[in-house]
């Protein structure tokens, strides 16, 4: 949990230290990729750590992935302007990939099924203290310290998980993998592919150690495959309509090249011994379902996280601080009903619970355009508190599931193509439903239409008559009830993904088949 809270606070914690880090340092034009270049890294390098958590194990991973993070933070507040700023904060990203997918994956490894659930909640819960306390502590350190502390305080806390994770992490028993593609299918051939593996001793089930490897072939040169492609399609994503128009010739260069290298990638990876993405990803029905399912999870999450302060602040009235608690209001139901999910699937199964959440988000999501104007500002958040609860009911039992139909030496690269195609809808859904939000106010207002622009527009009401105050907070409104109605048909391919896809029991494999702790 420290190890997941250092990578889950500096997502957010530097937002609200932009105006002091840009005064001390320059660089407003390209102040966004402080928080871009982050998310780059954590992205693309999540497959990669995935691989070489089933390669190596959890622990060496974790452990390099944490003192990356921690030279990265110790750079970042070093830097002398702001392109240095951005580059080491890609250095903390490199880390903080290491950390999101194998802290997940060590969670399913030491814990059975029945107990993932409460496990996975409190993993989750870090994510929504940090969605809540990041900005408030960004702001107080950088207007009453230095902004420099936003990352020098990550030093204590990540040299305490250090020693923990030394100290007290014990690796599970691994057998020695065999080259190619490992246990290939669901059900039955998981099943064989665990087997004999176990002896008695003391009455009980205990795992055999394997003979360390002559040899371990790593695929790096799928590393660096899989790392471009993510780059340039994720800085398309990222930029695309914000630096340069979506038809320029950045936009489309970059998305031809990542098509290119996508297409360059695939080659690569079918013909390496050990691919960091195996082909197994997508062909198993199980693991491709999900993948499909929490990216367009990823995809729905922009609309609340993205454009509901916005439309807190602009339509409602509302201060930055209570904008910020209508939007939290998902990160308290959201643990509540991952922790009690497993009541749910052990009664009913693992998809037809998850189609149980999507569905009522997808119903929540269609709810929201038609909430009142200007409307109160219970409303949205009682909408949030619901749409954290289905979610919640959403995500874990297929993260606990998909990890549940795997041994061992798969569940790594497992988790991060789950969480990689997670992070790439979230990039994906703030392109798609930024273009969204701006052309339906080009299209109330006549011309060219910004929402950041208009929101700081909107801030100074004495500029604006209170006609033109009125028309502008109306064309906010049908801007944000556009994205969240994109977000329900992401939701609904979420739905589709799940009925025609995943089948009606995830083929999980004995509990005696979980490598435990000798």
């Amino acid at each position: 949990m420290l190890a997941m809270g250092l990578a889950a606070l500096d997502g957010t914690i530097v937002s609200t230290a932009v105006p002091q880090i840009v005064g001390d340092l320059g660089g407003l034009s390209v102040f966004s990729w402080l928080f871009s270049g982050y998310l780059l890294a954590v992205t693309v390098t999540l497959p990669v750590y995935g691989k070489l958590s089933d390669t190596f194990g959890r622990k060496p991973v974790l452990i390099a992935g944490t003192v990356l993070f921690l030279v990265g933070s110790l750079l970042c507040a070093a830097a002398w302007d702001m392109a240095s700023l951005i580059a080491f904060r890609v250095v903390q990203g490199l880390g903080g990939g290491a950390l999101q997918g194998t802290v997940q994956t060590i969670a399913a490894d030491l814990y059975p099924l029945k107990e993932r659930p409460r496990i996975q909640a409190r993993l989750s819960s870090v994510w929504a203290a940090s969605s809540v306390a990041g900005p408030a502590a960004g702001g107080l350190l950088a207007g009453y310290a230095d902004w420099r502390w936003i990352f020098l305080i990550n030093l204590p806390v990540g040299l305490l998980a250090l020693w923990l994770i030394h100290r007290h992490l014990v690796e599970p028993a691994r057998r020695e993998q065999a080259g190619g593609e490992q246990a290939g299918g669901e059900g039955a051939r998981g099943e064989q592919a665990c087997g004999e593996q176990a002896r008695t001793r003391a009455g009980g089930p205990v795992l055999k150690r394997a003979e360390p490897r002559a040899r371990v072939r790593i695929d790096w040169a799928g590393a660096l495959a899989i790392f471009a492609t993510g780059a340039l399609l994720l800085t398309a994503l990222v930029q695309g309509g914000v630096a340069w128009p979506w038809l320029s010739a950045p936009s489309l260069g970059l998305l031809g090249g990542a098509a290119a290298l996508g297409a360059l990638t695939v080659v690569i990876e079918r013909r390496a011994a050990e691919p960091i993405i195996p082909g197994w990803v997508w062909r198993r029905r199980t693991i491709a379902a999900v993948n499909l399912s929490l990216g367009a999870l990823g995809l729905l999450m922009v609309a609340p996280t993205v454009f509901l302060p916005t439309y807190a602040q602009s339509v409602l009235g509302l201060g930055p601080i209570a904008a910020g608690f209508v939007l939290s209001a998902w990160t308290l139901s959201w643990p509540i009903t991952a922790a009690l999910s497993n009541r749910v699937y052990t009664r009913i199964g693992f998809r037809l619970t998850a189609v149980l959440g999507i569905s009522l988000a997808l119903v929540l999501l269609l709810a929201f355009p038609f909430l009142p104007f200007p409307g109160e500002p219970w409303q949205p958040a009682l909408l949030m508190l619901l749409l954290g609860g289905a979610l919640g009911l959403f995500q874990l039992p297929l993260i606990v599931g998909v990890q549940s139909t795997v041994p061992y030496e798969e569940r790594g690269t497992t988790t991060a193509s789950v969480l990689f195609c997670r992070q790439v809808g979230q990039s994906l859904g703030a392109a798609l439903f930024g273009a969204v939000a701006n052309g339906v106010l080009a299209a109330r207002l006549g011309g060219t239409g910004d929402l950041d622009a208009l929101a700081r527009s909107l801030d100074d009401p004495g500029s604006l008559t209170a006609e033109a105050t009125d028309h502008l907070r109306r064309a906010v409104d049908a801007a944000v009830d556009y994205v969240y109605l994109g977000a329900a048909g992401a939701a609904a391919l979420a739905l589709l993904a799940l009925l025609t896809l995943a089948p009606r029991r995830f083929p999980v494999l004995d509990e005696g088949d979980r490598r435990g702790p000798e």
